[in-house]
């Protein structure tokens, strides 16, 4: 067996960690509290919290899990595409695949949230919730959603600067001006001050990007693309002993969209090489450093609120 082929089967190997992973995560996505499908599984707590761990001993309980939580047993078991379909599911699988990554290649539009101020947590909550319909949530289960998923996103950006990876984020020039056009908001039905207050919040967070190309954190990596990007982000998480690739529908910026959309996530060496190449060819031509703050910093004096 040649070194690629060793590597593409390690890549390819089912690891029962991963399967617990995806198990949790499912389960958050689904909003099931772990008494509850332990019940619904006929099985103790302690059981559903050894599967969450990965420790699986039968195949008919991977059935009966895949089953309940209406997903695929080869998504559950991460054979071929994973496809998740819920964000609270998604931002669990890349705060799990964050752990044990050394390194973190993204398109994000208009910002990376792993970079963003811990105030952009609060308003953050404010426009997701302002996504939900009126009158759509009488019994609060969505508002309650709402925080389960920023809690995920808080223990991300935790974990994230706990274990400091290097990340190389790419932010499409379009995106930031829409942000700072319009605002960290949800809706464009929102009273003219909570308008000027967003866009004051979207300000912070372009310059806060000025501040990071300026210092030069060790191994944060920026880049400013002014040509076209995919309509939707994409990250590679690159570890220890494989590369993954996560595409998301899922954003967290101008309008977030955290309600509808189905994000893959896979190790298929096409996909991963196809994606490596776009990182490469839109990191090689966009601005960086000194040059991309500056480009910011005009871009901000020409869509962005006064300060």
């Amino acid at each position: 067996m040649t070194p690629g082929q060793q590597a593409n089967s390690q890549n390819t190997a089912i690891r029962f960690s991963d399967i617990g992973s995806r198990l949790r995560a499912y389960r958050i996505g689904k909003d099931i509290s772990p008494d509850a499908l332990a019940k619904t599984l006929g099985i103790s707590r302690a059981a559903l919290y050894r599967a969450e761990k990965g420790q699986i001993r039968k195949i008919e309980m991977l059935v009966s899990i895949a089953d309940v939580l209406n997903v695929s047993l080869p998504s559950l078991m991460g054979v071929g595409v994973e496809y998740v379909s819920t964000a609270a599911a998604f931002f669990e699988r890349m705060r799990q695949l964050e752990l044990d990554c050394e390194q973190i290649i993204g398109i994000f539009g208009p910002v990376s949230y792993l970079l963003t101020s811990d105030e952009y947590d609060e308003v953050l909550g404010e426009v997701m919730k302002e996504l939900i319909p009126e009158g759509a949530d009488e019994n609060g289960e969505s508002a309650r959603a709402v925080d389960s998923l920023l809690e995920i996103l808080k223990i991300r950006k935790a974990t994230f600067r706990r274990r400091r990876p290097l990340i190389v984020s790419l932010i499409a020039s379009a995106d930031l001006e829409r942000f700072l056009l319009h605002g960290v908001i949800g809706r464009h039905d929102l009273p003219t001050d909570v308008v000027v207050e967003r866009r004051h919040k979207a300000r912070h967070e372009a310059e806060n990007i000025v501040s990071l190309l300026k210092d030069q954190p060790i191994g944060i990596q920026i880049g400013i693309v002014r040509e076209p990007v995919p309509a939707t982000s994409f990250q590679i998480f690159r570890q220890a002993d494989r590369s993954i690739l996560a595409i998301s529908p899922f954003r967290l910026g101008e309008r977030p969209n955290v309600r509808v959309g189905v994000g893959l996530i896979t190790s298929a060496p096409e996909a991963m090489s196809l994606h490596e190449d776009i990182a490469k060819r839109l990191w090689n031509e966009s601005l960086k450093g000194s040059d991309a703050a500056e480009y910011i910093e005009s871009v901000i004096a020409k869509y962005g609120i006064q300060s």
